[in-house]
């Protein structure tokens, strides 16, 4: 039982980390903007969110940034042309440009830090095993792939 027990949760968090797979910290720049990547950001007025992998990394490379409390916030400031780009979560950054975005941002430039997500769920809950099947079947049957596609576009976040 204990056997059991332990096996659930391993395979709670390897599948869901390999299931949920997705990067962060990407850049959207402005359309009329001359970013291509991370170096292009050093003579630019730069956004993210304070105490974000973001912002840490951004800190990590000298590079100046403001940074927002929150993510309308920031969006607001690359909308109206305060900033030049903004450095956030990829996923959240790909559904920006393919949704309210597309016709002012475009993303730019390579995941500078790759992170896994997980689901966390209580030890021993019964929900843990019938996630990871669900999950693997998304994958398998190509569902997972086309909400990614729909919802964040071919850049995939």
């Amino acid at each position: 039982r204990l056997f059991g027990v332990i096996l659930v949760v391993a395979s709670l968090f390897g599948v869901s980390i390999f299931v949920a797979k997705i990067t962060a910290t990407l850049t959207v720049a402005a359309i009329q903007t001359n970013v291509s990547g991370v170096n292009d950001l050093y003579d630019k007025r730069v956004g993210t969110i304070g105490d974000s992998t973001a912002a840490g990394f951004l800190e990590g490379r000298d590079l100046r940034a403001l940074t927002f409390d929150d993510l309308d916030t920031l969006i607001a400031a690359f909308e109206d042309g305060t900033l030049d780009a903004v450095v956030f979560d990829a996923p959240i950054l790909a559904y920006y440009v393919t949704t309210d975005g597309a016709d002012t941002g475009r993303l730019v430039g390579s995941v500078f830090v790759p992170e896994s997500y997980g689901i966390a769920l209580p030890t021993g809950s019964p929900l843990a095993e019938e996630i990871n099947q669900s999950l693997l079947r998304l994958r398998e049957n190509g569902t997972y792939e086309a909400i990614k596609l729909k919802w964040f576009g071919p850049a995939g976040g």
